[in-house]
């Protein structure tokens, strides 16, 4: 998904070909995060930065490996998390305050992730993401807290989020569905390694080679290499589908590439009577129809084929906090999507 969407009015946009992804945070306002926003202020691509003499002098700790090594127990398979293009990801444990590494269960808990050696790509990644998140600070983004950058170790370590991805909630076979009102939560958005910088000026867009995660891209960006804040609004009203839908943006059916989320959803959408075939069957009809219908209606504004008639990020949020009533659910701290 792009870097926009969401609940802040005071965000910033990125161009972001769908790199990003997400963190329920729960229904505190004060957690509140879904994906960026509001201001057309765009900041500069990761190609700017050749080397690690160029990374931010920010608030951002620099950790020698050892430190990490230290934190994750040396990396061992009980502290292991996960695995993407990137690297692994590794669970540790530092200060909240000095931000020494610790034994298990003194201080507060991280996420590490460890580059592959082998990795070009993410070595760039690993670039862009202190890059954006050593100058942005913003509670709809996941924190990064630090980095390392050794000959032989190059790791992030981020803020921990507890409850795992909006994805895996979603989507994990035997996961228990999300209710309606949970799906109403704030989330943040992590995963700033594919992140491009926006048009400046009187530009509308920038030309890139296209990359991002396929079900989430606007089909200009896919004809014609042009991004811009607009095609961010697409990705986010897929995501507004996989969450009324259950479904994912791309389904995989055996040996193929299934339709597209959007493909499927679209002819119902502009029916208020029909809009309830597109919903999770999971919920089992516990849901608001009215905000159902009225979630729908905006997605399909998101999804606009024309760019110029899709709403910005404001008019997204302004809708999403019409409609969202303060829940009755538990807290549901720390879910990335």
């Amino acid at each position: 998904m792009g870097n926009c969407g969401g609940r802040s009015a005071k965000c910033t946009n990125f161009s972001s070909p769908f790199a990003s992804k997400t963190s329920l945070h729960g229904s505190d306002t004060s957690n509140s995060a879904a994906s960026s926003k509001a201001s057309n202020t765009i900041f500069s691509s990761f190609g700017s930065f050749k080397s690690d003499a160029s990374l931010p002098s920010s608030s951002l700790k620099l950790f020698t490996l050892n430190d990490l090594k230290v934190a994750t127990k040396n990396f061992r398979s009980d502290s292991y998390l996960g695995e993407g293009g990137f690297g692994i990801v590794f669970k540790g444990w530092i200060d909240e305050n000095s931000h020494a590494p610790t034994k298990p269960g003194v201080g507060i808990v991280v996420a590490i992730k460890k580059l592959k050696r082998e990795s070009f790509q993410g070595h760039k990644e690993w670039l862009a993401e202190v890059t954006y998140l050593g100058q942005l600070h913003h509670k709809n983004l996941v924190k990064l807290i630090g980095y390392c950058s050794e000959s032989d170790g190059k790791l992030l370590v981020y803020e921990y989020m507890q409850r795992g991805s909006l994805e895996n909630h979603l989507f994990r076979r035997g996961a228990q569905p999300i209710p309606w009102a949970t799906r109403d939560f704030n989330a943040k958005l992590s995963d700033f390694g594919l992140a491009r910088n926006g048009p400046t000026g009187d530009k509308t867009h920038v030309s890139t080679r296209v990359v991002g995660t396929r079900g989430y891209a606007a089909p200009e960006y896919l004809a014609t290499g042009h991004l811009s804040v607009k095609s961010d609004i697409y990705s986010f009203g897929v995501v507004l589908l996989e969450l009324l839908s259950g479904r994912r943006a791309l389904e995989y059916q055996v040996g193929e590439i299934g339709d597209t989320l959007v493909d499927w959803a679209k002819p119902f959408l502009d029916d208020r009577k029909k809009i309830l075939r597109i919903m999770d069957t999971r919920l089992e009809g516990k849901y608001s129809k009215k905000g159902a219908q009225a979630i729908a209606s905006l997605a399909l504004q998101c999804l606009h084929t024309d760019p110029r008639n899709r709403p910005n990020m404001n008019e997204v949020l302004s809708t999403l906090e019409e409609l969202r009533l303060p829940s009755k659910e538990p807290s549901l701290p720390g879910i990335r999507l």
